[in-house]
């Protein structure tokens, strides 16, 4: 059996969104910025994506930008911003916990002489909002937090950071990547002032994002080279890569209720069985505010490199972390942000599950996991 357990890497296209984009791919390919009947309907088609996506999330469809992934997204959001404020003196403030696209943008900044404050979190993976407050400082152009981690699928308290930046005049940027198409979602009750979100992790295509900003938001454009999207980005649209990830959050959205329903009933038995299989064994992060599919796992006594490729033998497909950093050999900074020893952190893998996920496959790995944990601390001398 193959059972792939990574869904917030990325999820595998819904075939209603592939119907949706393939009359995009082979007939609708005129050029949207052109002025002829063949562009007039490629923009067409664009404009009501936009207008879909809008809605979706609560937004105004002037309000949204589309890039070409969730890190283009995120980008465009705090560089946007500190390149568009004409303070000199400028701090941003963000989490020890966020994706790379979010921290190492702020580590880029930072280089660039703008005041950065990375804060710590709890135990738990979560932002105290006392502290939060606190860092703001007379210099605080924006805020970037994470709405949902990716490898813990911890949940930070959004709306009331929003409430607090709306106070002291200070922008909020969330990466909403992981929480879009998993909990419910709009701008307006979170009351951010921009959000990242990208199609591939609810079953739309890969190379594909948006940005929500709102109206009262000055960004200065990343890129160069048109007046695409309001003048925000440049770049020929992805007609079909927009049409799809419309379709995507528009069916995400719609089975929501059912999908949370099942996939945390799914992980709940998953995590309790385990525990009860094997001794030294506890998640990572809060248990209760944090998205229905993810489970971040200790298993003490061996090194979660050596499980993945074992388990991986075996047809179960896990991560150790983020995905955009499977190439480092460090320990998660999540974790270690958390309070884990880097022990503690290598002995910790991600299994995050996806609508296509059976009772079957779960019962499959709740059978195979065990024996090679079992078998890998006998190698080791563990517990």
């Amino acid at each position: 059996m193959k059972v792939y357990f990574d869904y917030n890497a990325t999820t595998p296209v819904d075939r209603r969104v592939l119907d949706a984009m393939l009359p995009i791919l082979t007939s609708i390919y005129g050029n949207p910025s052109s002025i002829h009947e063949f562009g007039r309907e490629a923009s067409k088609c664009v404009e009501e994506s936009r207008e879909k996506v809008a809605e979706l999330i609560g937004a105004l469809p002037t309000d949204i930008v589309f890039t070409g992934s969730g890190t283009e997204a995120t980008n465009m959001a705090i560089k946007g911003v500190v390149a568009a404020c004409p303070r000199a003196k400028k701090h941003i403030i963000t989490t020890d916990v966020e994706h790379s696209s979010v921290r190492q943008t702020f580590k880029h900044l930072e280089k660039q002489g703008v005041a950065t404050t990375f804060l710590p979190v709890n135990g738990d993976g979560l932002v105290d909002l006392k502290e939060f407050e606190r860092a703001i400082n007379e210099n605080t152009i924006l805020a970037s937090i994470q709405h949902a981690n990716n490898e813990t699928g911890v949940i930070q308290p959004i709306a009331e950071m929003a409430q607090i930046c709306k106070a002291r005049g200070v922008c909020l940027h969330t990466d909403s990547i992981q929480a879009v198409g998993k909990i419910p979602l709009n701008v307006k009750q979170l009351g951010v002032d921009m959000m990242s979100i990208s199609a591939h992790k609810f079953y739309g295509p890969k190379g594909v994002g948006a940005l929500y900003v709102h109206k009262t938001v000055r960004i200065e454009p990343c890129m160069d080279g048109g007046e695409h999207e309001g003048g925000r980005r440049a770049g020929t649209h992805n007609v079909a890569g927009i049409v799809g990830m419309a379709r995507a959050l528009e069916i995400a959205v719609s089975e929501m209720p059912d999908t949370m329903k099942k996939m945390k009933a799914q992980r709940d038995r998953f995590e309790r069985t385990l525990m009860k299989k094997l001794e030294h064994v506890c998640v990572n992060g809060s248990t209760g505010l944090r998205l229905p599919n993810t489970a971040n796992i200790r298993f003490d006594g061996v090194v979660g490199e050596s499980v993945l490729m074992n388990l991986d033998l075996e047809g179960i497909m896990v991560s150790t972390g983020s995905a955009c950093a499977s190439s480092s050999t460090q320990a998660s900074h999540v974790l270690l942000a958390m309070g884990l020893t880097e022990r503690e952190a290598e002995s910790s893998l991600r299994f995050s599950l996806g609508k296509p996920t059976t009772d079957a496959e779960v019962d499959y790995c709740l059978e195979k996991i065990p024996e090679v944990i079992t078998r890998l601390r006998k190698i080791s001398g563990g517990k």
